[in-house]
């Protein structure tokens, strides 16, 4: 057989291969740990037994911290490769160039859909490792549900094949692997890749840098409300109100002011003409936003008063 174009049998020059491998491997683990602690979780969450329920919490717990370092570890080594201009990368070639300032670099992490899945991540890491502190007695069923979702968000990242099925897409994914230039076939085709295609003109703004991360911290609170009253409905207990309603406040104050942010950043740069143009980005941020303020006074009247409690399930 003629292997002299075949892909596996080329010594590629110059290709930085171990941040992606160490890249890919942790977004692997990720996935693991946040389904082992979502069963673990469930199964405190469910059980009867104080000891067995302790035993699943105890394991459940170090599952979902080594998903945070996972997570953790997949952010660094992404901005790593961004940072370092590893173009060899799909996603550093397709989000950066050489001209960009250190800010911007930070911008091009999140221009992507990969890139923000890790983000929205992240911060479901960070607010899950703050709720096994503070949650208490409501810590299994609210963290059952958060590391479900820290599942579906791994899911996003992996670019993993079952058969001809591919589940995600990895930002670690080499550019030869995606696309079927010609200078890929080339042992040295990154010293052919002089720049990377760069970020969006209109994009390169102080606010795209802290603009984003705000409002995705603001959507990725939103699930603790939610957490709090999944559990709730499966207690069919509605003693999560209280701790639910500081949450919800922190999640609809945070969110607005990402939407504000985002209405500064399209009066000032972006072609939208004014604060608001109801773009449909801009109403996909704003409905969510509404229900959540909704949610805070749902809330509060249920806590104080013990009305609308379908209502307030219903909103969360």
């Amino acid at each position: 057989m003629n292997t002299a174009n075949n892909p596996a049998t080329i010594q590629y020059i110059g290709e930085h291969l171990l941040p992606g491998q160490f890249g890919y491997f942790f977004t692997l683990l990720s996935l693991v740990a946040s389904l082992v602690a979502s069963f673990a979780f469930a199964k405190a969450f469910f059980s009867n037994n104080i000891e067995e329920e302790n035993a699943w919490s105890k394991l459940a717990k170090i599952a979902f911290g080594i998903e945070a370092v996972t997570v953790l570890a997949s952010f660094i080594i992404l901005t790593y490769v961004i940072s370092n201009h590893l173009f060899e990368y799909k996603y550093a070639y397709s989000h950066s160039d050489k001209s960009l300032p250190f800010e911007y670099l930070l911008s091009c992490f999140w221009e992507g859909q990969e890139g923000s899945f890790l983000l929205w991540s992240f911060w479901h890491a960070i607010l899950g490792l703050i709720l096994i502190k503070k949650a208490k007695a409501h810590e299994a069923g609210v963290m059952m549900v958060i590391s479900f979702a820290q599942v579906m968000l791994a899911s996003m990242v992996i670019g993993l094949y079952v058969f001809d099925f591919k589940i995600g897409s990895s930002p670690f994914i080499l550019l030869r692997h995606e696309m079927n230039w010609p200078i890929l076939s080339r042992p040295d085709y990154v010293q052919l890749l002089k720049d990377g295609t760069g970020l969006n003109t209109l994009l390169q703004n102080y606010w795209m840098v802290i603009h984003p991360p705000i409002l995705f911290l603001g959507f990725a609170s939103t699930i603790v409300p939610f957490a709090y009253a999944i559990a709730g409905l499966a207690t069919k207990d509605h003693d999560w109100i209280k701790p639910a309603l500081p949450w919800g406040s922190f999640s609809a104050a945070i969110l607005g002011t990402g939407i504000m942010m985002g209405g500064a950043w399209a009066y000032e740069s972006l072609s939208f003409g004014g604060y608001w143009a109801w773009d449909p980005v801009e109403n996909a941020s704003f409905m969510p936003w509404l229900v959540g303020t909704a949610l805070v006074h749902s809330l509060a009247v249920t806590e104080k008063r013990g009305s609308f409690k379908s209502w307030t399930v219903l909103l969360a």
